[in-house]
């Protein structure tokens, strides 16, 4: 029964309900909290961002994962302390902000993934879950060291090499995040279908 929902909610996905704003308030709401949730690891802190904004995806779908990221950003970049060393415009030349531009890829593309599973009454399982999460995981990597090279090496003239950056911004961040990545499956096992119910597809 869960399935034959889910899948029509995919199929609705264009019709954004009351319920959907709400729920794209809550996760910028909670993707901001993330920030200041703070593991020490050297030049790049862990944090709980990429947990909530891959909760976004999986659990609302890809365009509206996006979006409630994409809000989260604009706030940070015009001038709210929501970023996990503040805010304002001046943020896009911090290395580290490559990571929150792979949050709004990766949201989308995890949803996306998450959305297919679900239709044609495919079964969402932890192990596919698991894929869209590894998938966004690699995004967010990706598009995050991409930036940090570039601003670092041409435009704040801080020149890092390719070992030492994929030591700090890499290897010592990664493994909490892949524990995140089963988290996110597991809580979206449970949380999905509340969030179809509350749909009222």
């Amino acid at each position: 029964m869960f399935n034959r929902a889910a899948s029509a909610a995919v199929r609705r996905e264009d019709k954004v309900k009351p319920e959907d704003m709400v729920m794209c308030g809550l996760f910028t709401a909670l993707i901001a909290a993330g920030a200041f949730i703070k593991i020490p690891v050297p030049v790049v802190p862990f944090t709980l961002q990429f947990l909530f904004t891959t909760l976004a995806g999986l659990i609302m779908g890809g365009r509206l994962g996006a979006v409630s990221v994409g809000i989260y950003a604009v706030l940070g970049l015009i001038g709210l302390p929501v970023f996990a060393e503040g805010g304002g415009i001046w943020y896009v030349l911090k290395p580290s902000f490559g990571y929150i531009l792979g949050f709004i890829a990766a949201s989308f593309v995890t949803g996306k993934m998450a959305e297919y599973y679900m239709r044609d009454n495919k079964t969402l399982t932890v192990k596919k879950l698991l894929a869209a999460n590894f998938t966004g995981l690699a995004i967010v990597y990706l598009v995050g060291i991409t930036y940090y090279y570039f601003i670092c090496n041409f435009v704040i003239n801080a020149p890092i090499g390719f070992a030492p950056l994929m030591m700090y911004c890499f290897v010592l961040a990664v493994p909490g995040d892949i524990i995140l990545c089963f988290l996110a499956a597991f809580l979206t096992k449970r949380m999905k279908p509340i969030y179809v119910k509350m749909r009222g597809v």
